[in-house]
């Protein structure tokens, strides 16, 4: 067929339009009521965007796609019962059903664990106010700090798709426009970028949530799992040996470790800023690039999970389980924090499609307290039920509203705009990490630097940028400018 005859396509216009032909003037920040946030649903090409981009594969995930799952329990060690009202953290002791799902992000289902990649660390709490999903990673910031980038990234990321082999040439020339991703390069290019293994390594809620208690007062937090058993990498060589051998080497880890008895553990810790301060720091702490320092925000202890027991069925408890971080309970809310505001929609439309409508009835995502609502019929429902009245109110139903419980009751004011945040500061958290290493810590991560902006598609522009980040990053990395320009 000839190319004038194709349907529409990126050979038609020199600039991004939606699905139906509408020019897009600003394809890098979300609509959001004033520079922060909330994220408006009325931002018709994010929506499209995101619908979009989580129908483009099936039935396999199309991130976090290769993981391993196990079921356990969370225990309160430390009382936070004056930082929020949520139930299942009201008193030391007080236990709570789990199940966590580790992987790997980028690569396929049955790819090798050893690659260089973020590792997702997702916990599903069963409680008695319904399920809360903290979904994150084992680190604790994220490429772009706007969710409308996020399709971007993975694409760049993802296996090129005309040849599909992964490039570093696509991943620095997306990210060369993204001088905020230095610092989760910072995490990616280190040691921590290959675990040893799932059962050591941290964990991170990336997103910045909101803590409420009884009376309404609301505290922004972070999430922290720290494995007991320390945290453990392997170097590049390692990975190479170990994933030439068993490509399952982590999920076989962490099955065989809970077969033997010996229970995985992390214990849980969060960091809490009052948002009456925020004008005083130099970084927006809702930005999904921003670690919070813990010489400023000490970590504070909070509970620990313990993994006693494997699934039963792979494809039922691992295949089938569902995340999405828009699950809360009572007592925890969440922020105008950019890319939660997205991914509150971008999970739940994901697991409709991949796994349909009514995935929250499979047996591994559904809540084990009480529940009631009308979602009736659909695609797979297998609930049986009898009730004549499938509307609410009813004068022949006496079913109820539940008790009202607090959530942030800040006012939102601004016009609508798309803009970015305005306390970038992309290059001193990186800087302060890099400088914090030994040196043969900083040696191996320039090396897998200089390694990625070696590929031989690499142009000396997009070379150049990069090395102007890291010299703003550090000046130590200018020792290397000069013979790596000149390759």
């Amino acid at each position: 067929m000839r190319r004038e005859h194709l349907p529409s396509s990126a050979y038609n216009t020199p600039f991004m339009t939606t699905n139906a032909g509408a020019p897009v003037w600003n394809d890098n920040n979300s609509l959001t009521v004033g520079p922060r946030g909330p994220v408006l649903l009325e931002d018709y090409h994010l929506i499209e965007k995101f619908a979009h981009f989580t129908r483009e594969r099936i039935p396999e995930r199309i991130v976090h796609a290769r993981g391993a799952s196990a079921k356990g329990f969370f225990e309160v060690t430390h009382d936070i019962s004056h930082l929020t009202c949520a139930d299942f953290l009201r008193a030391p002791g007080v236990q709570t059903p789990v199940i966590v799902r580790f992987s790997t992000v980028i690569h396929e289902r049955g790819s090798p664990e050893t690659l260089r990649d973020p590792r997702g660390f997702a916990v599903k709490f069963y409680t008695r106010e319904g399920n809360f999903d903290l979904v994150g990673n084992n680190f604790p910031v994220f490429f772009t700090r706007d969710a409308i980038k996020f399709p971007d990234v993975i694409h760049a990321f993802k296996p090129n798709p005309k040849s599909h082999i992964q490039e570093y040439w696509r991943i620095l020339d997306f990210c060369s426009y993204l001088p905020e991703s230095l610092s989760t390069f910072s995490w990616f290019f280190d040691d921590v970028g290959i675990p040893t293994d799932y059962r050591h390594m941290e964990g991170f809620g990336v997103q910045t949530y909101t803590l409420v208690d009884k009376t309404g007062k609301c505290l922004y937090v972070k999430f922290h799992w720290k494995p007991t058993c320390g945290v453990k990498c392997l170097t590049d060589e390692e990975a190479v040996q170990v994933g030439g051998t068993n490509h399952s080497h982590a999920t076989k880890d962490l099955y065989d470790s809970i077969a033997a008895g010996n229970f995985p553990e992390w214990k849980l810790y969060i960091q809490t800023i009052d948002p009456a301060h925020e004008d005083q720091l130099d970084f927006d702490p809702l930005d999904v690039t921003k670690w919070w320092p813990e010489d400023i925000f000490p970590l504070q202890p909070v509970g620990r999970l313990v993994l006693n027991k494997n699934i039963d069925n792979f494809f039922t408890e691992n295949e089938m389980l569902a995340f999405n971080p828009g699950l809360v309970v009572p007592g925890i809310y969440y922020t105008n924090d950019k890319m939660l505001q997205t991914r509150i929609f971008a999970y739940g439309d994901t697991q409709r499609h991949r796994l349909g409508p009514n995935y929250l009835m499979l047996p591994v995502n559904a809540p084990k307290c009480p529940h009631r609502n009308n979602h009736y019929d659909g695609f797979m429902n297998f609930m049986h039920r009898d009730e004549e009245v499938d509307y609410f109110p009813s004068r022949y139903d006496n079913v109820r509203h539940a008790e009202r419980y607090p959530i942030p009751s800040d006012i939102c004011v601004g016009k609508r705009e798309k803009c970015v945040i305005e306390k970038e500061n992309n290059f001193k958290q990186p800087g302060d990490r890099y400088r914090s290493w030994a040196p043969d810590r900083q040696e191996r991560y320039i090396s897998r630097w200089v390694n990625a902006l070696s590929d031989p598609r690499i142009t000396y522009e997009i070379r150049s940028i990069w090395i102007s980040y890291l010299t703003q990053v550090s000046s130590l990395f200018f020792k290397w400018w000069q013979p790596l320009q000149s390759n």
